[in-house]
């Protein structure tokens, strides 16, 4: 039969990476758009920064998941070639070991033992991969689709503040900009939340908390010093 139960763990690769990104796009461009601002600088000092906040964030993000996520890759990739080694040299002992596995987790002896004959003879490598290991097609590390969503939200996240930027004077963007940052945060925190099928409002707070605290740290840094952050 067909499982057409809808969950959202098919989405923790992809959501938690453009969340990441919207987040960081927001809050890195945003922050440097009001430190600059404080620092009485020109309005079109305070864009170009914001540009290239914008350009190189995005590229640091896709770089940075992709390398990350490689990582994880490659240590998925390594579990399963020694898996499947030892599939082939040794299946008694993995057979032994999965159904050990089924009865830590409930099953009498006899019946763990059934499970395991009839999952390895169905699909030994991803029975192992699944119980085991703890890897699915689900959750398993996908770097070109982390990197992909990384740098796009990024880029959209950040081409936010630098729009409230361009069309607010100079001396109105660090106000103007703060308060629409955290605006956008807020809107973020509940659209991600929503679709994870997390509560809403703890998600609001944590972002929207620490967005917060970020750009009065650099705003504070720029005014104090009377330099662009």
């Amino acid at each position: 039969m067909r499982h057409t139960e809808l969950h959202r763990t098919d989405r923790i690769g992809w959501l938690r990476a453009a969340v990441l990104g919207a987040n960081d796009g927001i809050v890195s461009t945003s922050s440097l758009i009001v430190g600059v601002a404080a620092a009485e600088t020109t309005h079109g000092s305070v864009l170009i920064a914001g540009v290239a906040g914008l350009v190189a964030g995005a590229m640091s993000m896709a770089a940075g998941e992709y390398v990350s996520v490689s990582s994880q890759s490659d240590t998925e990739n390594a579990d399963l070639n020694r898996e499947r080694k030892e599939l082939a040299t040794v299946p008694d002992k993995e057979l032994n070991e999965i159904a050990s596995i089924y009865v830590s987790r409930g099953l009498d002896k006899d019946l763990a033992q059934q499970v395991a004959i009839q999952l390895t003879k169905h699909d030994a490598l991803g029975a192992h991969a699944r119980d085991e290991l703890g890897i699915s097609d689900l959750t398993t590390a996908k770097p070109i689709q982390a990197a992909l969503a990384s740098a796009g939200s990024f880029a959209f996240g950040a081409i936010l503040p630098l729009i409230a930027a361009y069309l607010t004077p100079i001396n109105a963007i660090p106000w103007f900009v703060s308060i629409l940052s955290l605006f956008f945060l807020a809107s973020l925190g509940g659209l991600s939340a929503s679709m994870g099928g997390a509560p809403v409002g703890r998600a609001v707070f944590r972002i929207t908390f620490w967005g917060a605290l970020a750009m009065i740290a650099t705003a504070a840094i720029g005014a104090l010093f009377d330099v662009a952050v």
